[in-house]
């Protein structure tokens, strides 16, 4: 049995009693995904990166595949796709699971928090890709704030959005992540 049903079946008895645990917080991708994430890319800023982020299924899973060419030119480098929380993280969670593959390239999850209040800032953590899905634990530790006014470590409660994103230099991106669940 999959992690995610199990996930699943938790996240049902939990609400079934009122009661949600960190670990209940997930996305799967299967329920109109393209209805909470949005893609964007530097262009918002004068880059000229280009990309798409698309939802899709194969055999045995839903996900949303992040694809495009990120230049560093004018000033810019990243394409992602974010959603925003709708809920507060629990004060005890402790960092976010991912199920990823892609072109063997290293990509990156941000976090913003109530504290990130400039466009341009942000938790940064990375994460390898594989063709083949495997499974990558992100702590809040792991993140790295963007600038040096922002705590060193994200705090969960605080947490308002999470982007999967291609960043930081020239190359061509191709990520796939499938589940996104909170620790």
């Amino acid at each position: 049995m999959k992690w995610r049903t199990l996930i699943a079946t938790g996240l049902i008895a939990a609400i079934g009693t009122g009661a949600v645990k960190a670990e209940d917080m997930f996305e799967t991708f299967e329920t109109n995904p393209s209805t909470r994430w949005t893609y964007f890319a530097d262009t918002v800023m004068g880059g000229v990166s280009t990309g798409d982020a698309t939802f899709d299924r194969d055999a045995s899973d839903s996900f949303v595949r992040l694809t495009g060419n990120v230049s560093t030119d004018n000033n810019g480098g990243f394409i992602q796709v974010r959603r925003p929380l709708s809920d507060r993280l629990p004060a005890d969670t402790k960092g976010v699971r991912l199920n990823v593959r892609g072109n063997g390239g290293v990509y990156f999850i941000h976090l913003r928090t109530k504290g990130t209040r400039l466009p341009w800032q942000y938790y940064q953590a990375p994460f390898a890709t594989a063709p083949d899905w495997a499974e990558v634990q992100l702590p809040f530790s792991a993140f790295k704030p963007s600038g040096q006014f922002l705590r060193k470590i994200p705090r969960a409660e605080t947490v308002t959005s999470i982007a999967i994103v291609a960043f930081g230099r020239d190359h061509t991106a191709l990520v796939d992540v499938s589940e996104i669940v909170w620790f």
